[in-house]
Parts: structure tokens; C-alpha cells; sequence
């Protein structure tokens, strides 16, 4: 089934998913996370409250019953699943996917993610199957909880001052609008009213047209930064005082300054195979260990509790910490870079100079090929520049990454698109150039 992937369920709402689908996902789950109560969020989306009561009639229909918290972020299920005890979860959103998408994101006790290896292949067998669904003589119940005073009160111990900062912030019309007022406080606010059209833009931080609006507002008020927020609140990306993007991955260099520099936190910070070098080569100031692992949240968060590491992020602007059950928060990650650039900006420093410091390296950015034959490409690539020089560093998880002492690469297949992403990274423009036009030529010869 289409709508079935790697970290989630999400699809086309009318064509990959639909009422049908969603009662017998929840008629089935049971079969592959049983637990007497579900705590059940929602996004804004305009064929969200449809998919709930279909898939919460499967729930009760199987004798299960429902916790609905409301409209909801994704992080405040996450959050609300570890925090109470439940023994599974849902959050009915499509994240950043266009507003005719919907999806679910499935969590089992502490939060754990469900994904396509952990459960969601055989609820997907057992959807798809002509097995029948049978009402149970006693149906579970549904009922309402609040969650939203606790869930505040625990976000606002990260909040520090920044009443001397500038900040604009752009809430996509999405989920982080129902929070980010009473964590931010004063600011410049755009699409901070939720609207399932997504009206402005679509909801993705990572999409060039989505960043258009806060870099001409950060311009215009002169801000000190920039938060551009995701649909569901899952993800964040920031904008510097010259109205640039940053990348993700740097942020998590300059959140050890928090969580190591200023909390003292030990264990492992975790990045994913695309991040910059720099992010070692910023935390070795902390004596930190920085572990790289596969990109999305089924792994990273469950990677993250392996290690008991203290915080990890991605390229996608996913942040991932120890204090919010090795989960990923955009509003906790926001709060931790507001209050860092604050003490940065009594000395004198702004965002740009911060982030300039953390990496010395010209970086591609992710580029995407579209092409069929993506296995036969990556090994052309790898054996290309294995032939030349051997790499000091080699992975081969989520495709490949080959580190050099002056640059590196990654290149993968997506699991969620039809797409060969590939992203390098070194110390010299010309550099960088050279190896992104060979890459490029090999790509070309496979499509």
C-alpha cells in the first residue's frame, strides 16, 4: 500500500488513504501494539477530524478506548505518551506534506517509533488483507484529556531571557501556533492562525519557496533571527540576521553549548550521515563523542536511547534530546537557540558570525536526481573516488558516505521519494565544485 513507509503512514488523502483504510488501521493495530488505551492527537488539516473518527471507530470497535488530547503537535503526543504511561500512540498529521496529504505517526510505550522494520509492515499486511472486521459486543469508549497546561509548564524550563533579541517567526499555519505565543512571547508572528489550506505556503522549512516570507520579514524588521516551524511542529529551521538560512545540522553544534557547555550533560551527541564535520570539530572544544546513524526519526530516536546520548539532531531540522524522551521537540530546540543567541548578543556576536565560526566548509546542499537505476549510481559514485584515494572514513548506511581529510560525501537513496540524494561537503569552493560536477557525470551515465 502506497501510503505505508519507512517512519510513517502518509499519503494522498482520497487516493492513498482514505476512511475506509484509516478504521482498519485502527481495527488492526491492536494486532501489532495492543494496549486498552490510545492516546490520540490531531493536526489542523482539513480532512483530519474525518480520519479520526474513522480510525477511532476501528480503535472502539476492537473494544479499545481513546484519549483524544485535541489538536496537538506532534512533540506534545511524544511528549504525552512517555509522560503518562500509555502504552501506544497517534498523531494524525502529514507533517510538512502538501494540504491535500494526511498521515499517522504511531508510537509505542516511552514514545518509541513505530516504523515500517518495528510494525508497520505487518499492519500494512493486515489492512491490505480481506480479513474481516467485526465490531466487538463491547466497544471501547472515547474521551477527552488536557495536556496542554503540563506540557507548557515543561517547555518553559528551557525558555531563558531574550527580551533583548529581535526575533521573527513563521508558524507555516501550522501546530506550533497553539504554543509558540506563550513561549516566545513578544515577536514578529506570521501564518501563526491555524488553516489546513496552508494558505501562504506549504508547510515544509526545507522548501526554498516556504522560506521566502520570514527571510523578507527578518529583512524588514532587521531581526536578530529567524524560526520557520513545520505543520506539525516536529521541525524547525532558522534564518540568520542577514536573512540566510542556516542548515540544520550546524544548529547542532551550537546546541552543545547548552546541553554540554552550560548543563553539563554527558553521553553522545548523535548526527545523521548527511551532517557536517564541522559539528565534531565544534563540540571537541567539550571532550563530546559525536555518533553518526541512519536519517529519520524511526532510527535516530531509538538510536538515541540506545546510547543514552544527550540531545541529536538532523539535516531536516529534527532535534532529538534525552529530556524530551529521546524525542525530537521544534519548540524546545527553538527555546535552547533563543536563549544562546541572547548571552551571544551582549558580547557582541550575531547569528551569522555564530554559525561562520562553527563551519569552515563550502557545502552543497542536498541535490536530488531523479532516476531508476539509483543502486548501480551509488556504487559508481563510491567506486570512483575509492579508486582515487582511499577514504579515512566509510559507511555504507543509508547508501554511502566516504570521508576524505579535506572533504566529504554522502549519497542515498530516499525512502520516501523517487530520488538519489546526494550531498558533499569541503574546505575549498573549487573543491566542492570538482567533486559535485564528477558526481553529477557519473549520475548522469546510470539514468
Amino acid at each position: 500500500m502506497k501510503a505505508f513507509k519507512a517512519y510513517d503512514i502518509r499519503g494522498e488523502w482520497g487516493t492513498d488513504l482514505n476512511e475506509d483504510i484509516a478504521y482498519r488501521i485502527g481495527y488492526f493495530l491492536p494486532d501489532v501494539l495492543d494496549t486498552d488505551t490510545y492516546l490520540v492527537g490531531r493536526d489542523m488539516r482539513l480532512s483530519s477530524p474525518t480520519m479520526f473518527e474513522a480510525l477511532t471507530r476501528g480503535l472502539t470497535d476492537r473494544g479499545k478506548n481513546v484519549d483524544f488530547i485535541g489538536l496537538s503537535t506532534t512533540p506534545l503526543v511524544y511528549w504525552s505518551t512517555a509522560k503518562y504511561g500509555y502504552g501506544a500512540s497517534i498523531q494524525i498529521t502529514a507533517s510538512h506534506n502538501p494540504k491535500h496529504h494526511n498521515g499517522l505517526k504511531i508510537s509505542a510505550k516511552d514514545a518509541l517509533p513505530v516504523g515500517y522494520d518495528t510494525g508497520l509492515n505487518r499492519l500494512e499486511a493486515l489492512v491490505a488483507s480481506d480479513k474481516a472486521t467485526t465490531p466487538c459486543a463491547v466497544k471501547g469508549q472515547i474521551k477527552e484529556r488536557n495536556v496542554y497546561a503540563d506540557y507548557l509548564a515543561f517547555q518553559k524550563q528551557f525558555v531563558g531571557p531574550h527580551d533583548n533579541l529581535n526575533i521573527a517567526v513563521d508558524c507555516s499555519n501550522g501546530m506550533s501556533s497553539i504554543f509558540v505565543h506563550d513561549l516566545i512571547g513578544k515577536a514578529h508572528y506570521i501564518n501563526d492562525t491555524l488553516d489546513g489550506n496552508f494558505p501562504n505556503h506549504e508547510p515544509n522549512p526545507l522548501e526554498a519557496n516556504a522560506q521566502e516570507q520570514i527571510k523578507a520579514l527578518v529583512k524588514k524588521e532587521k531581526c536578530d533571527i529567524g524560526l520557520l516551524f513545520d505543520g506539525d511542529a516536529d521541525r524547525i529551521t532558522f534564518i540568520d540576521e542577514k536573512g540566510r538560512f542556516i542548515s540544520p545540522d550546524l544548529i547542532i553544534a551550537f546546541l552543545g553549548d547548552y546541553f554540554i557547555g552550560e548543563q553539563h550533560q554527558k553521553g553522545i551527541v548523535l548526527q545523521d550521515i548527511r551532517s557536517s564535520r564541522a559539528i565534531q570539530e565544534y563540540l571537541n572544544k567539550y571532550k563530546a563523542k559525536v555518533e553518526t546513524w541512519r536519517v529519520g526519526r524511526a532510527y535516530a530516536a531509538l538510536k538515541l536511547r540506545e546510547l543514552d546520548g544527550c540531545y541529536g539532531g538532523e539535516l531536516a531540522g529534527h532535534y532529538y534530546f534525552r529530556d524530551f524522551y529521546y524525542s525530537d521537540s521544534a519548540l524546545l530546540a527553538a527555546s535552547v537557540v533563543l536563549r544562546l543567541l541572547a548571552e551571544h548578543k551582549k558580547e557582541g556576536k550575531t547569528l551569522s558570525q555564530i554559525i561562520d565560526e562553527i563551519s569552515p566548509y563550502s557545502n552543497s546542499g542536498e541535490i536530488n536526481f531523479k532516476i531508476e537505476r539509483k543502486q548501480e549510481a551509488m556504487d559508481a559514485v563510491k567506486n570512483h573516488f575509492m579508486q582515487i584515494e582511499k577514504p579515512e572514513r566509510f559507511l555504507e548506511f543509508d547508501g554511502y558516505r566516504l570521508d576524505y581529510p579535506d572533504w566529504w560525501l554522502n549519497i542515498r537513496p530516499s525512502n520516501t521519494e523517487p530520488y538519489l540524494r546526494f550531498l558533499c561537503e569541503a574546505k575549498s569552493e573549487a573543491k566542492l565544485n570538482g567533486i559535485i560536477d564528477t558526481v553529477k557525470d557519473i549520475v548522469q551515465q546510470h539514468s
